[in-house]
């Protein structure tokens, strides 16, 4: 008994370090993924990106908050253009429900399927209750030059905030 309580604090410490020393941070290479787009195809970030890339992560469609930021994203979305940044979102909602959402929302980017969150996990977006509000921007060369976890999921980075750290980073 004591042996495999030892064996379960043992695991735990160990998430805890990969928590918190393994994070990825600014400058780091961004994680590779290849994830059903809602066009139903198979979406590799390292072949699509042709410049920088805004990926979104966010907790899952027709929710409050992810209608109202993907749609501030949306009526913004020459900004961001303009900035050279493409935008992908990111949910753990499958293909289906994210090609109704982008129809329903005329959302102009490309939406990701992340059901079991192996891509939200690798980008320490992903938590007790499934994906995390979160933003990377990510360049040509696949290094992250920002990112940004909301510590709470009813929080989400402002147009106005992101257009002007993109100006700074790029």
């Amino acid at each position: 008994m004591a042996f495999y309580f030892g064996l379960k604090q043992l695991k735990y410490a160990l998430l805890v370090y990969i928590e918190i020393f393994m994070a990825l941070d600014t400058g780091d290479k961004a994680p590779d993924f290849s994830l059903i787009a809602d066009n139903g195809k198979p979406f590799k970030l390292s072949s699509k990106l042709k410049g920088n890339a805004l990926l979104v992560f966010y907790p899952g469609d027709d929710l409050p908050v992810c209608k109202q930021q993907l749609s501030d994203y949306r009526d913004s979305y020459s900004d961001f253009s303009d900035l050279g940044v493409e935008v992908i979102a990111i949910s753990s909602d499958d293909a289906g429900t994210i090609k109704a959402f982008k129809k329903d929302h005329d959302l102009p980017f490309t939406l990701l399927s992340d059901v079991d969150g192996e891509v939200s996990k690798q980008y320490d977006s992903f938590g007790w209750f499934g994906v995390k509000r979160s933003v990377f921007l990510v360049d040509k060369d696949m290094e992250i030059k920002y990112k940004h976890i909301e510590s709470v999921s009813i929080y989400s980075r402002s147009v106005e905030e992101l257009t002007e750290m993109i100006k700074r980073k790029v």
